[in-house]
C-alpha cells in the first residue's frame, strides 16, 4: 500500500473509530464509506454494510438505497412505500483489495457473488450479513408494481491499491460481469466500476470538501441589505445553467442539497407530471419561468466576478420538485427554458430556518419533516457538544454537516432517525417500533418525542447508549446475531439500571434519573459489562430467536418489561 493511501486509512481508521482492527478489514472499511458516501448523503453506521467475514459470496460490502435512505432491514421497506408511495432503489457492492493491481480471477468471482446474490436459486453459501441483505433485496422486488421510475440500479466497485489502465483482458471480464448481470433484467442500469489508489484519494478528498459550484449567472438583480444576510440576488438563469448545480460531476443528482428542503421528491405526482410535459412540448417550454414559482438556493459562501458566481456549501431550500424534474430531463431542455432564483448567501441559521420553512408553505408539511429546523434540534446540536472529548457526541440536524470539521468520529455522529429509535427505546419501552410502524414513532414528533420543553438529557443518554453498543458490535464483543435486537438491548439496560417507568418528560426528576444512566455507562468497561446483561436478559426473552417476526412485536417487549418487573 502507497503511503499516501495508508495516510488516508490512518485518518480515516481512527475517525470511524476502527484503529484496533486489522488492516484488511480496515481497508474493506474505507470502501464501503467511500462507494456508499457517493450516493447516500445522510451518515450512516459502516460495519452495517460490511458482509465480508466468511461465505460472504466474494462480497466485502453490499449497501441497498432506497429513496435516498441506507436501508439494512426488510421490514423498512414496507415502510418506506406507506410513506412515499413509491421505491427507487440501487445496490452497491464494493470488493477491496490491498493488492497493487487487478486480477482478472478476483473480478470474475465478485461478479459471479453479485450474481448469485440475485439469484432465486443460489449456489453460493450466505453468512447471516449477506442473508440479510439479500432479504432486503427480496422484500424490494417483491413491491415491484412500486417501481415507478424503472427497476433498480446496480453499482460494483472493485477497489486496489493499483492502477487501472484499460489491460484488454481486464476489460474484457469486466464487460462480461455487465453482461451476465443485465441478462437477468433486473436493473435500469449496471455499473462496473475499478477504483485504484488515484480514485481513492480523490474520493476521500470529495467526503471532506463543501460543494462548490461556478456558473454564469448574468440576469440578476441585487436585493438591498438584509441583517444577517451577507449577500442576496433575485434573477433569471438558464435551465441549462441550472442543472450544472445538481450534478454530482457523475451524471446523477447531488442529493445532498436537497437535506434542508423538508420535501423529497414526489416522483412523477400531478404537479411533477405537468411541469415535464411543459418541458417536453416546444411550443410550452419557453413558457416554464412565468408558470413556475422558482428555486431558492442559500450558500454558506458566495463570490460574484461580473457574471460568473461561485457557491460553497449550498442547499436547494425550495424547488426540489422542480429541481428534480428539470435533471431528469436534462438532455431534452434548451436554452429557451428559464428559471427563476433566489440565491441567499448567510450562515445564519436562524434565517435559514426561517426561509426554508416559509417558501415550503405552498402545500403541506407534516411536522416531522419539519424536525431539523426547531428550536429544539438547535438545543440537542448544542448540548450533546457540552461533553468532555470522551463523551462528546455531534448531533447532526443537517445532512453531513461535520464531514470537513475537523477530529470529528464518524460513529459519534447523531442523526435525528437514530434518536428517535433510541429515545423510543428507552424512554417510551417502544423499541418494537423502530423498523416495523417506523412511521408510528415520527407521529410522535413534537407529541411525545422531540417536546420543546423535554429535558435534554434523556435524549443524550438514548443517544450515547447507542454510541457504546454499535461500538461493541463493531469490535465484535457482543455477536452480530444480537443487532437485529439492539433497541430491545437499549431498553434492556436501562432496565437494569432503572426499572422503574421514567419520570414525566419535562421534570427534574427525568433530569436525575436520566443523569443516573449516564453514569452507568461513561466507562467503558462497566458499559460492556452492562451491555452483555442486557443482551443476555433479551436471549433469555427470545429463547434463541432473534428473527425479526419473533422479536419485533409488542407482545416480545411487553414480556421483556415484565422481566425486570416482577
Amino acid at each position: 500500500m502507497d503511503r499516501i493511501t495508508k495516510s488516508l486509512l490512518d485518518e480515516f481508521s481512527s475517525e470511524a473509530g476502527i484503529s484496533e482492527l486489522a488492516e484488511d478489514v480496515r481497508f474493506e472499511y474505507l470502501a464501503a464509506y467511500l462507494t456508499t458516501t457517493k450516493y447516500l448523503s445522510e451518515t450512516f453506521e459502516i460495519s452495517d454494510v460490511i458482509v465480508g467475514r466468511g461465505n460472504d459470496t466474494g462480497i466485502d460490502a453490499v449497501s441497498i438505497i432506497v429513496n435516498g435512505a441506507l436501508v439494512t432491514d426488510p421490514d423498512l421497506i414496507e415502510e418506506i412505500v406507506a410513506t412515499n408511495g413509491y421505491l427507487d432503489a440501487q445496490f452497491i457492492f464494493t470488493q477491496a483489495e490491498r493488492s497493487p493491481g487487478f486480477e482478472t480471477g478476483k473480478i470474475g468471482q465478485f461478479g459471479f457473488g453479485v450474481a448469485d446474490f440475485f439469484s432465486e436459486t443460489p449456489k453460493l453459501p450466505r453468512n447471516d450479513q449477506v442473508s440479510c441483505a439479500a432479504e432486503v433485496m427480496e422484500a424490494i422486488y417483491k413491491l415491484g408494481s412500486k417501481f415507478k421510475r424503472g427497476n433498480p440500479i446496480c453499482r460494483l466497485f472493485y477497489m486496489t491499491t493499483g492502477k487501472w489502465v484499460g489491460d484488454a483482458n481486464l476489460e474484457a471480464r469486466k464487460s462480461a460481469v455487465i453482461e451476465d448481470l443485465r441478462a437477468t433484467n433486473m436493473f435500469r442500469e449496471i455499473e462496473f466500476q475499478p477504483i485504484g489508489a488515484d480514485d481513492i484519494q480523490s474520493l476521500y478528498h470529495q467526503t471532506k470538501n463543501t460543494i462548490a459550484r461556478e456558473f454564469t449567472f448574468a440576469d440578476r438583480t441585487v436585493v438591498p441589505d438584509i441583517p444577517g444576510v451577507k449577500e442576496a440576488y433575485i434573477g433569471i438563469l438558464p435551465a441549462t445553467e441550472f442543472v450544472t448545480l445538481l450534478d454530482d460531476g457523475s451524471g446523477s443528482i447531488l442529493k445532498s442539497i436537497f437535506y434542508d428542503n423538508v420535501r423529497d421528491f414526489q416522483d412523477y405526482n400531478l404537479v411533477n407530471s405537468e411541469i415535464k410535459q411543459t418541458l417536453q412540448s416546444v411550443a410550452e417550454r419557453a413558457r416554464f419561468a412565468i408558470m413556475n414559482n422558482g428555486v431558492t438556493i442559500i450558500a454558506k459562501s458566495l463570490r460574484a466576478t461580473g457574471n460568473r458566481v461561485h457557491i460553497e456549501d449550498y442547499q436547494v431550500v425550495n424547488g426540489c420538485q422542480t429541481s428534480h424534474v428539470l435533471f431528469d430531463n436534462k438532455d431534452t431542455i434548451d436554452d429557451s427554458v428559464i428559471v427563476p432564483l433566489k440565491l441567499i448567501a448567510t450562515d445564519d441559521e436562524n434565517i435559514i430556518s426561517s426561509i426554508v420553512k416559509s417558501t415550503n408553505r405552498q402545500t403541506e408539511v407534516r411536522a416531522e419533516q419539519l424536525i431539523a429546523l426547531s428550536d429544539f434540534q438547535k438545543k440537542l446540536e448544542i448540548y450533546f457538544s457540552t461533553f468532555e472529548d470522551a463523551n462528546k457526541l455531534f448531533y447532526e440536524r443537517r445532512s453531513r454537516q461535520y464531514n470537513s470539521a475537523p477530529n470529528v468520529e464518524k460513529t459519534r455522529i447523531v442523526t435525528p432517525a437514530n434518536l428517535i429509535r433510541s429515545y423510543a427505546s428507552v424512554f417510551l419501552e417502544e423499541p418494537h417500533r423502530t423498523t416495523r410502524t417506523y412511521r408510528l414513532l415520527l407521529e410522535q414528533v413534537g407529541k411525545s418525542i422531540f417536546v420543546e420543553i423535554d429535558r435534554l438529557e434523556a435524549y443524550y443518554y438514548s443517544a450515547y447508549a447507542l454510541y457504546r453498543l454499535e461500538f461493541l458490535f463493531r469490535n465484535s464483543s457482543l455477536e452480530s446475531k444480537f443487532k437485529p435486537a439492539r433497541y430491545h438491548i437499549l431498553l434492556a439496560a436501562r432496565m437494569l439500571v432503572k426499572p422503574e417507568q421514567p419520570p414525566a418528560a419535562h421534570t427534574r426528576e427525568r433530569a436525575r434519573y436520566s443523569e443516573d444512566l449516564i453514569a452507568s455507562i461513561t466507562d467503558q468497561k462497566a458499559s460492556e459489562g452492562l451491555f452483555k446483561q442486557a443482551a443476555e436478559s433479551v436471549d433469555k426473552i427470545a429463547k434463541g430467536n432473534f428473527h425479526r417476526d419473533h422479536i419485533r412485536t409488542q407482545t416480545f417487549t411487553e414480556n421483556l418489561v415484565k422481566n425486570f418487573r416482577t
